[in-house]
């Protein structure tokens, strides 16, 4: 996926992709900055997933195809939360294959996987290694009411590069299990480590960006922390407890109506202040919450806004159980 995007003189926008050089303005003025990504076919309507940030803020989008056929691309719906969008092109139905997705909750640390992309422009380039972690958290930006995350992020020592991002990552029988979408690396290339964001979350998100052009992630309204044993030992709870100590309750959130209390006491814990005080969220829905990646997951899995679940939370060491009608992440 090639994008072309204008660019006002003296400002030198940041793609994160594969940049091709700057064309210079004649006048000062407006010019071009060209980046490429990758995507693949989602049905045979048309539809070209990839990240978000391959097509934010594009002017021109250009898909190109594995037999080197190129056309016009309009973004129907993106996501920066899931960094997912789907670009929709012009193409002959019976030449479209749309890639089969695979379940990424079944993935195994230790498989084998393949990135297939776009790196430094190399088109078709497929690399193999093992997944090596699951559950990772990747933070996609800060906001009016704090950081969020994608959870269930798969980690990888698969090559990936500028340029991958957008493209897969399958399993050895060809299965999609995420969407290669950043890298953790000093000199901005492959390190061994890089992130994808897993299918369970693209199976979810893409069907609604193709029909309603947005999605709405369910929104508690908390920041908190994963209660670790001393953090539990200062709050007079056994060190051996589980669980996320609620920091903040943001105002008119649904956390806010459930009636979730927030910590209002400072502890000294390796020569640093925190807060403590707040309720411990144990369960949700009876699935036991260890950290605070099990609420973020099973939230972008099984829930969507205006469902109610149910939280069960230590109070003063005492369980309650707390009804919360989930709400809609602010933008």
């Amino acid at each position: 996926i090639q994008v072309v995007q204008k660019v006002q003189s003296g400002m030198m926008p940041d793609t994160g992709q594969f940049p091709f050089p700057f064309q210079s303005p004649e006048d000062g003025g407006e010019y071009s900055q060209s980046s490429l990504g990758s995507g693949f076919v989602w049905d045979q309507d048309g539809h070209i997933v990839t990240n978000n940030q391959v097509v934010q803020n594009a002017d021109e989008i250009t898909v190109t195809f594995h037999d080197g056929t190129s056309v016009d691309g309009e973004v129907v719906g993106a996501d920066r939360d899931s960094d997912l969008a789907v670009v929709k092109v012009d193409y002959p139905k019976e030449r479209l294959q749309p890639i089969r997705v695979g379940d990424s909750t079944q993935v195994r640390v230790g498989q084998l996987a393949a990135a297939i992309g776009n790196p430094f422009g190399l088109q078709g380039t497929m690399t193999i290694g093992v997944i090596s972690a699951l559950g990772r958290s990747l933070p996609v930006g800060a906001g009016a009411q704090g950081t969020y995350t994608i959870p269930d992020v798969i980690q990888t020592d698969a090559p990936i590069n500028p340029g991958n991002s957008g493209g897969v990552l399958v399993d050895m029988d060809a299965q999609l299990i995420g969407v290669p979408t950043a890298i953790e690396s000093s000199s901005g290339v492959n390190a061994g480590v890089g992130f994808v964001v897993p299918s369970v979350i693209v199976q979810k998100v893409v069907p609604v960006l193709i029909q309603k052009g947005a999605y709405d992630h369910p929104w508690i309204g908390i920041s908190g922390t994963t209660l670790t044993s001393d953090i539990a030992e200062k709050m007079d709870l056994d060190r051996d407890q589980r669980g996320i100590l609620v920091i903040d309750v943001v105002p008119d959130s649904p956390a806010e109506a459930a009636g979730l209390l927030g910590s209002d006491r400072l502890v000294t814990l390796d020569e640093q202040e925190i807060r403590v005080g707040g309720d411990v969220i144990v369960q949700i829905d009876s699935q036991p919450t260890q950290d605070f990646e099990d609420m973020t997951a099973y939230l972008a899995r099984h829930t969507s806004p205006g469902q109610a679940v149910i939280l069960t939370v230590l109070r003063d060491g005492k369980q309650e159980s707390l009804e919360l009608i989930l709400g809609v992440r602010p933008t």
